[in-house]
């Protein structure tokens, strides 16, 4: 059973940072691709940034500069330091995981997400 638990949602004003977290169960021994993706209502959930185990990221071009993934491949935990952040930047925010390999050795295809945080942020 894969497990995502996200933490570090909330709200904050203009200007301000947050620190989201995403941590994978236990069985979970390597995850390729871990990131996060956020959705407003009505809208399509988008890549806000990811990145694979080897280091490589890709971050959406709005918040370039201003938020920073990081990883800890040995605990199976991503975060988002978001930085400067503006009122767009409200939404709920998820965490993803793809390519995921078990303890067991047993290799998950598709992508797992997380139960999603609120982030708000007030002008």
């Amino acid at each position: 059973q894969v497990q995502l638990v996200e933490s570090g949602g909330g709200l904050v004003q203009a200007g301000g940072s947050l620190r989201l977290s995403c941590a994978a169960s236990d069985s979970i021994s390597r995850i390729n691709v871990m990131g996060w993706y956020r959705q407003a209502p009505g809208k399509q959930r988008e890549l806000v940034a990811d990145m694979t185990s080897g280091g490589s990221t890709n971050y959406a071009a709005s918040v370039k500069g201003r938020f920073t993934i990081s990883r800890d491949n040995a605990k199976n935990t991503v975060s988002l330091q978001m930085n400067s952040l503006k009122p767009e930047d409200t939404d709920v925010y998820y965490c993803r995981a793809d390519r995921l390999t078990s303890r067991s050795g047993y290799h998950y295809t598709g992508a797992y997400w997380g139960q999603g945080t609120q982030v708000t942020v007030s002008s």
